[in-house]
């Protein structure tokens, strides 16, 4: 009689572990197939992206905004600015904020703003008003087209018409929006020169 309890015994563990086993193998089998099928998907859509990539860089590499009669563009040469002498940055009175685009691709700035004023960009001639920028590729030669571009590699200065009075010695910042979201800030303080 005791023989024939064990095999009953053995016969009913040998029931359960076949089922479990399967189950087990079958989760993780779903499991280990759902992580792979989510990670190639993540994989195969942003490697299928063509062309070049569109990280925007846009690097501050000085500005001039002394209170003098000429101030100092990107290339080292000196810009006419029309300033008065020894009163302080006054409404119409101009500064250059020197940028460098490091990026791939060129940048096209959707909004200047500068010690708060939003300032736009002008192809034209300086008004005399305030508020406007322009771009100047060199001491004389200020961007024409539509936009406001600069181009990968390309350094060129921002020649602001100032909308407001800003006293020497005040720090404020320089804050550049690209058509794209990406914003680029530095600080200029007014009455000094930097880069």
């Amino acid at each position: 009689m005791t023989r024939l309890h064990t095999k009953q015994k053995l016969a009913s563990r040998r029931a359960v572990a076949p089922i479990i086993a399967t189950l087990l193998l079958v989760a993780i089998a779903v499991v280990g197939g759902s992580i792979i099928f989510v990670f190639s998907q993540g994989f195969f859509s942003s490697a299928q992206v063509s062309g070049a990539p569109n990280i925007e860089s846009m690097k501050f590499v000085g500005y001039d905004a002394t209170d003098g009669t000429t101030i100092l563009v990107h290339d080292g040469t000196v810009f006419a600015a029309g300033n008065t002498a020894g009163d302080g940055l006054q409404v119409g009175e101009k500064i250059a904020i020197n940028v460098q685009n490091n990026g791939v691709s060129k940048v096209t700035l959707s909004e200047v703003r500068f010690g708060g004023n939003v300032y736009a960009y002008s192809s034209s001639a300086f008004a005399g008003a305030g508020n406007v920028y322009h771009v100047m590729t060199d001491n004389t030669t200020y961007t024409t087209a539509n936009a406001s571009e600069v181009q990968p590699g390309q350094q060129v200065s921002l020649v602001l018409e100032l909308g407001e009075v800003i006293k020497n010695g005040r720090d404020a910042q320089a804050k550049l929006s690209t058509s794209s979201g990406s914003v680029f800030v530095g600080t200029v303080i007014a009455g000094q020169q930097s880069g």
